[in-house]
């Protein structure tokens, strides 16, 4: 290896699904792009909004945003899911690490380059936002929605022994290898899809590292809790007595 060869620069994508929000995008866009702009001046960065199925103005407010914003580009879906959307996003992306985020930017933002660096270095294969682990700061719109998540989080762990406590927070980051072994081993297209991926990450040797977050849920959120929660338990039944995958040697 020639010492003197300059260093080949990482690259990093950051995903933006979003579902009719035609109102948040055009005011969280530009702080994220400022945000990466100035923690990653070291790597090749973009910003992807992943539009699943928007019948409002977001198509355009996306094609807006990605004319006016060098290193943000839009990816439109027709069916609808979260889950579909970041498989998509990162299945053609070729980006070394692979994150995201949600439009409403609840987590803040400071915590993305922790997030990220540990996939870029090596760290752990996926890095994941956490608020419920030990350091982390939450402002959750009401009680009930905190109970949900602690609840759904002693679910998925005494079922799988998992070591993450949080599998639903809107914040994760994945390397390039791990995202080509294990999204085509993902069957969710909405939103048991973070957990899923995770479990089955977990079960075929992926490091994953849980990082402390600061998030402040936004009141008006659009996740309806009662269907959520019957997906998510719908899909741990699967993982449990249909088996979780393995990736073929």
């Amino acid at each position: 290896m020639d010492p003197h060869a300059p260093a080949v620069r990482k690259s990093l994508d950051v995903v933006v699904p979003v579902l009719n929000e035609e109102r948040d995008l055009p005011q969280s866009i530009p702080i994220l792009r400022a945000r990466m702009a100035a923690d990653f001046p070291d790597l090749d960065w973009r910003i992807v909004i992943a539009d699943n199925g928007s019948d409002d103005r977001t198509p355009e407010v996306s094609r807006c945003l990605s004319q006016q914003f060098p290193g943000v580009s839009r990816l439109r879906l027709e069916q609808r899911g979260r889950g579909l959307a970041l498989k998509t996003a990162w299945s053609h992306s070729n980006a070394d690490i692979l994150a995201y985020t949600d439009v409403d930017l609840s987590i803040d933002l400071s915590d993305l380059s922790p997030l990220a660096r540990a996939v870029g270095d090596g760290e752990c294969d996926i890095a994941i936002g956490s608020r419920l682990a030990k350091g982390a700061r939450a402002e959750w719109p009401d009680r009930k929605r905190e109970i949900i998540s602690r609840s759904y989080s002693a679910l998925f762990r005494s079922m799988f022994f998992t070591s993450f406590i949080d599998a639903q927070c809107g914040f994760k980051a994945i390397s390039r290898r791990a995202a080509d072994l294990i999204l085509p081993l993902v069957q969710s297209n909405r939103w048991f899809f973070d957990t899923e991926l995770l479990i089955i990450a977990q079960a075929n040797g992926f490091a994953i590292r849980e990082i402390p977050v600061r998030c402040v849920h936004a009141p008006d959120t659009s996740v309806k809790i009662v269907s959520t929660a019957a997906e998510d338990i719908k899909g741990l039944l699967r993982l449990r007595f249909g088996g979780i995958p393995k990736i073929r040697a």
